[in-house]
């Protein structure tokens, strides 16, 4: 698995893509994938610190969206123990600590238009993301 250009398309885990903005998109898209990175950035969390730190999301949908970020190679899992209670510890893999930069900048860009529309921010978790 490794990412080739062909005749202006990209192939990178065997998907083809017409641009690297596609690509990148459905590496980070979507309502959850940057949010779990966002928040794996300082260092490794468990599941059930990662649902306690977005509330909003669902078991089902962290479980999807991990298997996901790992197939993708974004973030790592170790599995600690072989029978239950097993420890399973989630964290950025290099190419997930890449990405930060980008989601530190897109995060600046939505804390600039919340404040234009003077939106609330002042219990903003991104206002930290730097």
């Amino acid at each position: 698995m490794g990412t080739k250009i062909k005749s202006s398309k990209i192939i990178y885990n065997d998907k083809y893509y017409d641009c690297p903005i596609s690509m990148a998109m459905d590496l980070i898209g979507g309502k959850w994938k940057s949010v779990i990175l966002h928040y794996l950035k300082n260092g490794e969390k468990r599941f059930n610190e990662l649902r306690k730190d977005i509330p909003a999301i669902t078991e089902m949908t962290l479980s999807l969206q991990l298997k996901q970020l790992e197939k993708d190679r974004l973030i790592t899992r170790q599995v600690f123990g072989e029978k239950p209670p097993i420890k399973v510890i989630y964290a950025l893999s290099p190419l997930g600590h890449q990405v930060c930069p980008a989601l530190a900048e897109l995060c600046s860009w939505a804390l600039t238009i919340a404040q234009r529309n003077d939106e609330d921010i002042s219990n903003s978790t991104a206002q930290n993301i730097r």
